[in-house]
């Protein structure tokens, strides 16, 4: 693994993009379906404006979809946005609340919620106490996070994990699974 670490940085400092795309989480696993959803508050960013995030008063609107993501303006990061901005009516017609966390700072992460996001959901900022706590740290001393999506339901739990590389998969599995929990 070490040996991978250095051929990713590597890559990193003479191609920045590989890094992000190819690289393995410092953690093992995302956190399993039936965990509780580790508690947070942080600063977020909706349509350029910064605001404070609270997971614990976000449920009590309903699901959350928490997605992780490296980092803002990246391809992959852009392509989930924006199809997670696609999407975002479905989420609200399902009672869910979609919200992308990065380890980037309030400032990237407001121009992000403009131009990426399409002013239709928030993005906050991932410290390293949130970033470990959901176990979606990229790299050793860095603080980017994994792509990792999860879906929490009402009562904290987690209730889908959905940890790829690729943007695909992660708003049609998120999305899929608070329909379900709507209609159950």
């Amino acid at each position: 693994m070490k040996k991978w670490i250095v051929i990713l940085l590597t890559a990193a400092i003479a191609g920045g993009a590989v890094f992000v795309y190819y690289a393995r989480s410092a953690n093992a696993e995302p956190l399993e379906i039936g965990a509780t959803a580790p508690d947070f508050t942080t600063t977020g960013a909706l349509a350029g404006q910064e605001f404070q995030f609270s997971l614990a008063d976000k449920l009590k609107d309903g699901p959350v979809v928490l997605y992780f993501f490296p980092k803002v303006f990246t391809d992959g990061c852009t392509i989930e946005a924006n199809m997670f901005a696609e999407a975002t009516s479905e989420f609200n017609a399902a009672g869910a609340t979609v919200i992308g966390m990065s380890g980037d700072d309030i400032e990237g992460l407001k121009k992000f919620s403009v131009s990426e996001c399409r002013d239709k959901f928030a993005v906050a900022r991932a410290d390293e106490k949130i970033i470990e706590a959901y176990q979606v740290r990229m790299a050793p001393g860095l603080a980017m996070t994994n792509r990792t999506s999860y879906v929490i339901d009402e009562g904290g739990r987690i209730v889908f994990v959905h940890s790829a590389t690729k943007p695909q998969g992660h708003v049609s599995g998120t999305l899929a699974k608070v329909k379900a929990l709507s209609k159950s």
